[in-house]
């Protein structure tokens, strides 16, 4: 393939305003939120299953947390999930009921967290892969991917797809050795292609995704895509991609408004707000959420890892001596377990227990909400203070609280705890 052509299909992908590099490798906002809670989440994974409460099933373990997460971060990530479920009949992957292959993967995951080289990962790549581990592949890079994005992309089936098409290989899907072949290709494409690309892989695998999944016709899959009627399925996911376009926006808005009552109501109660830092240019009511926040947030002995996680939550009230009040996590559309784990890591580093957190999301999503909630690993937590409070109340009833409340406790009335038996 001439490299005119390569750049022409770059460019259709980057121009193209409903790909997977303009919808989800642009919006920063997720994104970032998104790496720092997964490792959260990781950490969650290899402590519980050093402490042997891990469980016997994908189902209610903290890895269920971390994937379903990862499967949330738009298409390229759809059916991450599938992997990792447990199949009792296959036995696999092995990692539920096999103590031994569940402390490998633990060691593994302990590993890739605290590495810092790539060489480091692909000795412990290549520990993993020795422990034949039935089922375990190289679905797992996933996470890697949120651990280490300029080192290693993601892998799943139309990535896979994409990549054999561009580059004229056969590379297949269980095979380790053959995800680090893909690795090694990528590596060099993408350097070749930097001016195009990021060091973060997160842009290349959304062309081989596109390319694999037939949105992106190339000649080396224009027969494969007539051969399998995948232009049908094509035509599918373009409308199902606008679709989702559109609800993106109608959430960010509906997001940006709920953030705005929040701050309205913090700055009327006398605490001073702080907005979600990639928000402030945001804008509700012809004003910029900006302007109700302070310009930095400084808040004392939390380590800075932590805070810089704090800083992308979407409302907090502090009092005149700059300590938290509340903290508020918006959950429009996206995931409920990365709300949690944010505010949680805000409750672990704060030592006063006077603090109110709450999620706050569509009238829609109580029930999930409450399922969440109800989640052993959440129940576990025990110092943080979690409610929650629905789009619609909020709404209804800031101006009034706005009028005569006098502190926090006034959002008493509107927000909403679960009761764990």
């Amino acid at each position: 393939m001439t490299n005119s052509l390569i750049e022409n299909i770059i460019h259709e992908y980057k121009n193209d305003q409903e790909s997977v590099y303009q919808t989800w490798f642009l919006n920063n906002e997720d994104r970032l939120k998104a790496f720092r809670t997964i490792k959260s989440g990781i950490n969650d994974v290899i402590r519980s299953i050093e402490c042997r409460s891990f469980g016997n099933d994908f189902k209610g373990s903290p890895l269920e947390i971390v994937i379903t997460a990862i499967s949330e971060q738009k298409q390229v990530f759809e059916g991450a999930s599938h992997a990792f479920f447990w199949k009792p009949k296959l036995r696999i992957p092995d990692i539920y009921e096999n103590e031994t292959n569940q402390l490998a993967f633990g060691r593994f995951l302990k590993s890739c967290t605290q590495a810092s080289t790539e060489k480091q990962i692909i000795e412990e790549i290549a520990k993993l892969d020795k422990v034949q581990i039935k089922g375990l592949g190289p679905a797992v890079a996933n996470i890697l991917y949120f651990l280490h994005p300029t080192l290693f992309p993601p892998f799943n089936t139309a990535i896979v797809n994409g990549f054999n098409f561009l580059f004229n290989r056969k590379i297949k899907l269980g095979s380790w050795t053959q995800y680090l072949e893909m690795r090694e290709s990528i590596l060099e494409f993408n350097e070749k292609h930097r001016s195009f690309f990021s060091k973060d892989f997160g842009a290349i695998a959304g062309l081989l995704f596109e390319v694999g999944s037939g949105r992106i016709i190339i000649p080396e899959n224009a027969e494969h895509v007539m051969k399998l009627d995948l232009r049908s399925k094509s035509d599918k996911s373009r409308k199902k991609r606008h679709k989702e376009v559109i609800e993106d926006l109608e959430a960010a808005n509906e997001h940006s408004e709920m953030q705005y009552h929040l701050a309205r109501l913090g700055t009327s109660l006398g605490y001073k707000v702080w907005i979600a830092q990639n928000d402030h240019k945001r804008e509700w009511n012809n004003k910029k959420l900006g302007e109700f926040s302070l310009p930095s947030l400084v808040l004392k002995d939390i380590p800075k890892p932590v805070l810089d996680t704090v800083a992308l939550i979407d409302v907090i009230w502090l009092d005149h001596n700059q300590e938290i009040v509340s903290a508020f996590e918006v959950e429009k559309s996206t995931s409920i377990y990365s709300g949690i784990l944010r505010l949680q890591d805000l409750s672990l580093s704060l030592q006063a227990n006077s603090n109110r957190f709450y999620l706050v999301a569509p009238d829609k999503r109580e029930k999930e909400i409450k399922a969440q909630l109800l989640r052993p690993s959440f129940c576990q937590t025990g110092s943080i203070s979690l409610s929650y409070m629905l789009f619609s109340d909020l709404r209804c009833d800031c101006d009034a609280m706005c009028k005569f409340g006098h502190n926090s406790s006034v959002l008493d009335k509107i927000a909403k705890t679960v009761v764990h038996m």
